[in-house]
């Protein structure tokens, strides 16, 4: 419709001009959180959503024309976004196991017609992985389905996005048991996810959900950068492997409140990649002056009285 076109355009457009790198369509063409599987053999799309009717089955590309319409109004990369089979299993088809690996099947086909299309970033993203736990039959659930997902993978970046709350107590053995390049996790409604921040492999990338979904919020620079610099040095990983983002979509907010989110990450990035003297003049003085976490306070440095006269 020209209408989501419109949309979309809006959306990059936007992203663009905040600094933000890689972008998406906003997910503006879904209807709810698993829009993007509409068309998929086995599902029925009704006024309440996606219904598991039969075995789903993946038969043409689902998302492939929508991220080529994004792509080609973009000047940077492109992610698409996928729903997970394991939360796809548990709203649609009660948890079965055998259900999460039939959507494993289809996410692996819709991937590689991605892959085939020229895209180089696919963020696979799970909602109610906090649900796993200690439950070892969940835990096999998770890392069957993933690993199905991703087997024979090849040409392109997959990243592993964990949102909605925390799923530290599934253990990192879990959540990255399939070969993803990179996890992104939920900092504000998951801050417990920072326990699979530090376990994760320091060859593997972290994107920090530390921007709220919601408003009112504290989306300062100190903070984002804060969480930055913490992923980086956990397991030596660098700067390099670790990105700032939304802690979710930001479907639900309104267009100006979006936007500002926006300005507000593509700040805290562009300030990251400054020298540490130029990164402070942009930062609150009591974020970076060592005495301030010392004494509780902030007391600006004393002028320097210059040679004795």
């Amino acid at each position: 419709m020209a209408s989501d076109d419109a949309a979309v355009v809006a959306a990059i457009e936007a992203q663009g001009s905040a600094g933000l790198d890689p972008l998406t369509d906003g997910r503006l063409r879904d209807r709810g959180p698993f829009g993007a599987l509409t068309g998929l053999r086995g599902l029925d799309d009704g006024p309440a959503g996606l219904r598991l009717r039969d075995v789903p089955t993946w038969e043409t590309p689902l998302t492939v024309r929508s991220w080529q319409f994004a792509a080609g109004h973009a000047q940077g990369i492109v992610k698409q976004a996928l729903p997970g089979p394991y939360t796809l299993a548990h709203r649609l088809g009660s948890g079965d196991p055998g259900v999460a690996l039939a959507f494993a099947r289809a996410l692996r086909a819709e991937v590689a017609a991605l892959a085939d299309a020229g895209c180089v970033l696919v963020e696979v993203e799970e909602r109610d992985a906090h649900r796993i736990g200690t439950d070892e039959a969940e835990r096999q659930s998770f890392r069957d389905a993933h690993q199905l997902l991703l087997d024979g993978v090849t040409g392109l970046h997959c990243s592993l996005a964990i949102v909605g709350g925390n799923a530290d107590t599934a253990g990192i053995e879990t959540i990255l048991a399939a070969p993803y390049s990179s996890l992104a996790v939920d900092l504000i409604d998951g801050p417990d996810n920072w326990r699979l921040v530090t376990k994760t492999p320091g060859d593997r990338g972290i994107v920090c959900g530390a921007v709220s979904t919601r408003h009112p919020s504290d989306d300062s620079p100190e903070l984002l950068l804060w969480a930055g610099a913490y992923a980086a040095a956990s397991a030596n990983r660098g700067a390099v492997r670790v990105g700032l983002a939304t802690a979710g979509d930001l479907a639900d907010l309104a267009w100006e409140t979006a936007v500002s989110k926006m300005v507000a990450l593509g700040r805290a990035a562009a300030i990251a990649q400054l020298p540490h003297e130029e990164a402070a003049v942009h930062l609150d003085p009591r974020a970076i002056d060592i005495r301030s976490a010392a004494m509780g306070r902030y007391r600006p440095p004393r002028p320097n009285p210059g040679p004795d006269r």
